[in-house]
Formats: C-alpha cells, sequence, structure tokens
C-alpha cells in the first residue's frame, strides 16, 4: 500500500461491516498529552506503566494505551476510561462484554514498536496487524532459516542483498499479524504458514498447515506508516476494503 493513502480525518469515523480501518500513529506525546492520556487508564494499565524502569518505554505505553482507548472511544461513543477489556490464553485483548456496536462484535489490535503504532480495527471479523522499523540485522539469515517456513526461506535467499533487510521485514511483519489474528501466539509456530515477502509482490497469506483453502479465508495488506518502517494487517474473509488513517500530532482536545 501506498503511504500517500493515509489520511487524516476530519470528521468521526464510521466503521463498516465491510471494511478495515488501520491507524497509524506516532507515541512521541507531548508531557500534556501524556498525563491526559494516562488518566484514560485503568488501573491495572497505570500500574503496569509505573513498572517500567525507563522513562521512554513507560511513555510509549502510556501512549499506546491511551490512543487505544481514544480510538475505540471515539468508535463506540464512550468515554475512554469507561471501556473494559479481557484477554485471552495468549494476551490477545477483546472489549469486554457490553462494549460493542450495534452492527456487531467490535474486533481490534494493536503493534507498536520504536515509537510508532498501528491499530486496526473490524466489525464481525478477527483481525491482527504488525509493525517494524526496517534495520539490517546481522542475524537475520539465521533467524529466516529457525523461524521461517523452507518456502519463505527459498524467498528470502533468492532476493538481491540491498532488498533482504525488506524481505525479511515484510514476512517478519505478515506472520505476526497473522498469529495476531488468530490469538494463539507462539502455539502455531511461524514455520506452519507461508506468506509473500518478495518487496514489489502484493502480500499474500499463501499456506496455512498445507491448505491454500485455509489462507484463502484471509486478505493480508502490506502497509507503508512511515518512511522506514514497515507494517501489515490481515483479516477474516476477502469481502472487505481497507482504510488508513493517521493520527495527528496533536489529539487531546481534538478526538
Amino acid at each position: 500500500m501506498d503511504k500517500l493513502q493515509w489520511q487524516e480525518p476530519d470528521a468521526a469515523i464510521a466503521l463498516k461491516p465491510d471494511e478495515v480501518h488501520v491507524w497509524a500513529a506516532s507515541l512521541e506525546r507531548t508531557e500534556s498529552e501524556r498525563n491526559v492520556l494516562f488518566e484514560s487508564l485503568s488501573v491495572d494499565e497505570k500500574e503496569r506503566a509505573n513498572r517500567f524502569h525507563f522513562d521512554r518505554d513507560r511513555y510509549h505505553y502510556i501512549a499506546g494505551r491511551g490512543i487505544l482507548r481514544l480510538l475505540i472511544g471515539q468508535y463506540l461513543n464512550i468515554v475512554p476510561g469507561q471501556l473494559g477489556f479481557t484477554y485471552g490464553v495468549y494476551g490477545k485483548p477483546k472489549l469486554a462484554a457490553g462494549y460493542q456496536l450495534q452492527d456487531g462484535r467490535f474486533e481490534f489490535n494493536l503493534s507498536h514498536s520504536h515509537g510508532m503504532a498501528l491499530y486496526a480495527f473490524a466489525i464481525d471479523r478477527e483481525v491482527g496487524v504488525d509493525i517494524e522499523p526496517i534495520r539490517p540485522l546481522s542475524d537475520a539469515h539465521s533467524i529466516a532459516e529457525r523461524f521461517f517456513s523452507a518456502r519463505e526461506y527459498k524467498q528470502f535467499t533468492a532476493v538481491p542483498p540491498s532488498l533482504q533487510s525488506q524481505a525479511f521485514f515484510n514476512c517478519w511483519t505478515r506472520k505476526e499479524a497473522y498469529i495476531k489474528a488468530i490469538g494463539d501466539g507462539l502455539s502455531c509456530p511461524l514455520d506452519a504458514f507461508d506468506v509473500t515477502l518478495t518487496p514489489g509482490r502484493p502480500a499474500q497469506l499463501l499456506q496455512v498447515h498445507g491448505s491454500v483453502t485455509e489462507a484463502e479465508k484471509w486478505k493480508l495488506y502490506s502497509l507503508l506508516p512511515k518512511h522506514g518502517y514497515i507494517g501489515a494487517v490481515i483479516a477474516a474473509g476477502t469481502e472487505w476494503y481497507l482504510k488508513q488513517w493517521s493520527l495527528p500530532d496533536q489529539i487531546v482536545g481534538v478526538y
């Protein structure tokens, strides 16, 4: 997806059943914004924030969770601090009972890395998202050989060296997005399914446990939320459209 397709909202955003919305947001927020976002957190979220040793990690956690609450509050017309969450066996968050849209079950997922975050929202369909900065890794080949499928590793080693960092994170974010969508954590081995990774080739889930039919039940997109970053979003079903939103630098008092 072209980064120019990211839009800044100019009105209240409505989520339709045949849409998946992805928001990109910087976690580098001013102290005054962080204070407001912190107050919207639950008691356990505040306690977790205060356990971080480094200020940067604490600030990013506060911004990440606070913005999640802010966005869901906008969709559901609920004060962010009133939202309740539950967590699956492997930690995937969901809205607590009673906090849903009239159109159906409100699904969401989030990912953050190195000061940037992606948030994905859908109705009645599982969704997963992941983001990473593109950077050289000295052990990229050994990680790929260990965690990628044999098919993916063959594709990875065929990519020119100048494009291998992008290919690596294409694969990594697409696999992580799928794992997060199904909510199984690493109980689903990363080499149990194949994704495309070659730069310039469309993102696609190719097979799951050897089944092309299972892979065809999902639609996968690559995302470019910011220069130097790569992301991916995947959601169940194929009859849906992706909309990309970029959260402005100033949000408190506006959203």
